[in-house]
């Protein structure tokens, strides 16, 4: 949504913000896609309930989560926070109306970043894997 109102704006501010956004997005949905997979090899299931307190078992996935999340959901000094930053505040000039709707969108975006990192990472570990020792 944020892209689409950047683009029908086209402001130098709006374009530039679209343009951050849709690098930062094709990064770090890669990321995501890649942990994704990397869990399904070590689980061999596409299940993310089964992933709960894999934290515990796979640390260093469970940072490169973490981290990715974080991206996901525009933390400062990434570049998805420069190019919402850069598209709001044109939007924001354009229609203060407008910035509701796109305060709703990245809460929502952040919400579920945060309950795809809580509950495939930080929940309780399963029985099934209590046995497995820890991997680095």
């Amino acid at each position: 949504g944020l892209v689409v109102a950047a683009t029908m704006i086209k402001t130098p501010w709006s374009v530039s913000g679209a343009m951050l956004l849709m690098i930062s997005h094709g990064l770090v949905s890669s990321a995501l896609f890649c942990l994704a997979n990397t869990s399904y090899e070590r689980t061999n299931s596409r299940t993310m309930i089964i992933l709960q307190g894999s934290q515990v078992m796979l640390p260093l996935a469970a940072a490169w989560w973490l981290l990715s999340t974080m991206l996901n959901m525009a933390l400062p000094p990434s570049t998805n926070f420069m190019g919402e930053l850069l598209i709001l505040t044109s939007v924001f000039k354009w229609s203060t109306y407008s910035i509701t709707l796109a305060g709703l969108g990245i809460i929502f975006t952040t919400t579920y970043s945060l309950y795809l990192f809580w509950s495939s990472q930080r929940e309780y570990l399963p029985s099934h894997l209590k046995s497995m020792p820890p991997t680095t």
